[in-house]
């Protein structure tokens, strides 16, 4: 007769088979009671609602929302087209945030079906699908199977108030569009006037002259009177590019710009560069077991004041001692000392004069190749994860935020570099490089520790000293970032990363445990 684990593992090897084929939504026909009932009770599986079920870690805590948010997006595509097969398509407003890269979940999806039952269905961690009985677009595309009206549909459908709540996504969306023709079908058939004014003051707002005039000219050949208005709440002076670049690098751009006035309104002023670049890098090496310590913690590595200095003097023998070999935490700390070490080269070039953003571009793939070598050397990573960024989706644990896809990522890596290197004001450096490199999530792993790192760089450009964030201040780091990421607001972060940088120039350091 099997054995308990046995048996259990007879149903992981089952589901294992389900997830390769890319299942994220379960139902009771894909697996046997006995299979799904073991997987239940063993914490593989968590039930969404009665014959529906999604796969998450046995070692996830309860309560935790990580693995939901990271199967939000196929288990809603998957219950959909279940539900309804091909007649359905999300809100007009919420396929442009998908078309520009917006892919938090939201607290409600809004549905449109053809035979919608005008329902709310509750989904886990208090988010939902809201169906509603709607005509669908001729123009709806499908994206990581999920069901979107069409760029020009969306514009055309969505509200007067989203101009007004999600300004870069939708000026990112419009800068998708490449003439008026794509547009004008739909406002000339519907003789949407109010529409058609609308966006031909939102084209304008972005620069897209050419286009808005089109629409225009246009419409009232067609015997329509349209009054252009900008429904924008305030004109940016953005100008965006059309078609060959990525929607998620507008965006970005568009977010960077609108965040930057707060960095500035309330982060101290720079100090400006030490006078003597030996004291402040001796400052910083006084720091590193403290900044280890933090760092390390904060991503949920179990590391002391002991073994960190084990490791900075060498006594960490990976060749003769096979727990250092194997220890994760060790692996951690080694791979941190590394990348502190690299680091410090940049620093010293910064300090020297070098502009801190092209610094930053060059360098950080030799901070990140430095913190991940000795887990490639023990053999619990492949050495091909080394090479560059990552070649898959990941996911922030606990976030809604759900990072752009890997292949926008190779085009936002270089524009963010582009913005960190062109801006002038350091204190926007220090937020909004770490904010941007944690929201890209360029890296499968350790994307917490280098955005740390890049911040201090840039810190460091302005003057200001090495900052460490606490772990005690672990959930309000976690929570402002969020807040930033889902929610555009990068004020809580602002106002977070400020109080660290006052509290350094005031001398006040983090303490370790049993240092």
């Amino acid at each position: 007769m099997a054995s308990p684990s046995e048996k259990l593992a007879k149903s992981l090897e089952v589901l294992e088979a389900l997830q390769k084929q890319g299942t994220v939504a379960i139902r009771s026909a894909h697996l046997p009671r006995t299979h799904r009932e073991r997987l239940l009770a063993n914490g593989f599986l968590k039930e969404v609602m009665k014959g529906w079920y999604f796969p998450v870690p046995p070692d996830e805590p309860a309560g935790d929302s990580s693995a939901w948010y990271a199967s939000f997006w196929g288990f809603c595509s998957a219950y959909l087209r279940e539900r309804f097969g091909t007649a359905w398509c999300v809100s007009p407003e919420q396929s442009l945030l998908l078309h520009t890269g917006d892919r938090s979940v939201p607290q409600q999806l809004l549905v449109r079906a053809s035979r919608a039952g005008n329902k709310v269905t509750r989904l886990p961690f208090e988010t939902s699908v809201l169906d509603v009985r709607a005509a669908l677009p001729d123009d709806v595309v499908e994206v990581d199977g999920m069901r979107l009206f069409g760029v020009a549909a969306a514009l055309v459908a969505c509200s007067p108030l989203f101009f007004q709540h999600h300004p870069n996504e939708a000026k990112a969306a419009l800068a998708m569009i490449r003439d008026a023709s794509e547009l004008l079908p739909s406002l000339l058939e519907g003789g949407h006037t109010t529409i058609a004014g609308r966006l031909s003051g939102a084209l304008r707002n972005i620069g897209h002259e050419h286009p808005a005039d089109e629409l225009l000219a246009a419409m009232r050949a067609a015997g329509h009177v349209v009054r252009e208005a900008d429904p924008f709440d305030k004109d940016d002076g953005a100008s965006l590019s059309v078609r060959d670049v990525s929607p998620y690098v507008n965006r970005m751009r568009l977010m960077w710009q609108t965040m930057r006035a707060y960095v500035v309104e309330r982060f101290p002023p720079a100090p400006g560069l030490p006078v003597d670049a030996r004291e402040y890098l001796a400052h910083v090496e006084d720091s590193y077991v403290s900044d280890a310590y933090h760092s390390l913690s904060i991503e949920g590595y179990r590391v002391s004041a002991e073994l960190i200095e084990r490791v900075r003097s060498g006594r960490w023998n990976p060749d003769g001692d096979d727990g250092d070999r194997k220890h994760r935490d060790a692996l951690a700390a080694r791979g941190y000392w590394q990348a502190h070490r690299a680091v410090g080269e940049s620093l010293e070039r910064v300090l020297k004069g070098d502009a801190a953003g092209p610094v930053a571009r060059e360098d950080h793939g030799t901070w990140y190749r430095a913190m991940f070598a000795p887990s490639v050397t023990a053999g619990l990573m492949r050495a091909a994860q080394l090479a560059g960024y990552r070649n898959d989706q990941v996911f922030i644990r606990r976030s809604m935020h759900v990072p752009p896809r890997r292949e926008a990522v190779r085009d936002m890596m270089p524009a963010f570099f582009a913005l960190l290197s062109a801006e002038e004001e350091p204190s926007v450096r220090v937020v909004l490089g770490h904010f941007f490199f944690v929201y890209i999530h360029p890296y499968m792993d350790g994307n917490g520790r280098i955005g740390r790192f890049l911040m201090n760089v840039m810190l460091a450009s302005g003057g200001y000293p090495w900052t460490v964030v606490p772990l005690r201040e672990r959930a309000g780091y976690m929570a402002a970032l969020e807040e930033a990421s889902v929610r555009r607001d990068i004020v809580p972060f602002v106002v977070f990363l400020a109080k660290l940088v006052e509290a350094s120039l005031r001398g006040d350091t983090a303490p370790v445990p049993g240092a």
